[in-house]
């Protein structure tokens, strides 16, 4: 009988016109914490970044804010969560960024503690040596102005070499798959694509301590949304051995667009992640963690 069910779902994923293999596994929900603060600046987070021992981390909004903030946990848990500062992401002239040129959506932090923030509205990305501080943008290839205005740089990540990757969220290549553009310091490549899966929509990426790499998605229905996140190992420039990790149901969680990957004192492997509200009172911002497999 299990040999027949196997046959049968290789045959399905075949029959959906798959080239890339796909394993399942099992990741565990740990907890969920509703995230208040009373300001008006609070909100519209699409990016996170913990520390390594988990107790802290920094936040950014999609509206040009970044936050560091520390957690209070109970056991797995996260009970509360203290900000400590917050910051406007500035333009390389030192001015407050409005509208689609302030549309900041993905983070990556360097172990010095600088970081780069991903724009989706103009497509670029800026380096920051502090919060705070004038935005250095990267040089931009003339692929970056074709993209989707509301549809580009939702995730951003960094590896072990310093090297960033960012994939758009809406932009396809001509084979239909999903354009990943890295930085290697001195030009922008693409080094490798990542197939699309049922009509889910990246919105943020990751490295875990062991190099592998990990896209957040979303899939928006008219009654909430749905989340998956999938991981790669990366070979010679080449995304191998994936894997789907989670994908929920219809209102699990809310707007989940932020994506952060550590390991914790116990040696468990933990993806952390935030919600975007989009600024509106039906939504919630929401601080979701799931142990994952090794």
């Amino acid at each position: 009988m299990r040999r027949s069910f196997t046959i049968q779902l290789v045959a399905a994923l075949l029959l959906a016109g798959s080239v890339w293999a796909v394993d399942v596994k099992m990741a565990s929900h740990l907890g969920s914490f509703a995230w208040r603060h009373n300001t008006e600046w609070f909100g519209g987070f699409s990016a996170i970044h913990l520390s390594d021992d988990g107790g802290s981390a920094i936040v950014l909004s999609d509206r040009a804010t970044v936050l560091s903030v520390r957690f209070q946990r109970d056991g797995v848990e996260i009970k509360d969560v203290q900000i400590l500062g917050h910051w406007p992401v500035l333009s390389s002239t030192g001015r407050i960024m409005l509208g689609y040129a302030g549309d900041s959506e993905g983070i990556a932090v360097a172990p010095d503690g600088s970081f780069f923030v991903s724009f989706e509205g103009v497509h670029r990305v800026a380096y920051y040596s502090a919060p705070g501080t004038n935005a250095r943008v990267l040089p931009r290839p003339q692929v970056f102005d074709e993209l989707d205005r509301n549809g580009s740089f939702e995730g951003l990540a960094i590896d072990g070499q310093g090297r960033l990757y960012t994939l758009t969220e809406k932009n396809r290549t001509v084979q239909g798959n999903i354009p990943v553009y890295r930085w290697d310091g001195q030009s922008w490549s693409t080094p490798f694509v990542l197939p699309p899966r049922d009509g889910f929509l990246p919105v943020a990426a990751d490295f875990d301590p062991d190099g592998r790499f990990y896209v957040l998605e979303r899939k928006v229905t008219l009654t909430g949304f749905r989340t998956r996140l999938r991981r790669w190992q990366i070979e010679s420039d080449t995304p191998v051995a994936e894997e789907t990790l989670f994908e929920t149901g219809t209102g699990t969680h809310d707007n989940l667009e932020g994506l952060s990957v550590w390991r914790d004192n116990q040696g468990v492997l933990r993806a952390t992640m935030v919600s975007d509200d989009n600024f509106i009172g039906l939504q919630r911002t929401e601080i979701v963690e799931y142990a994952l497999p090794d």
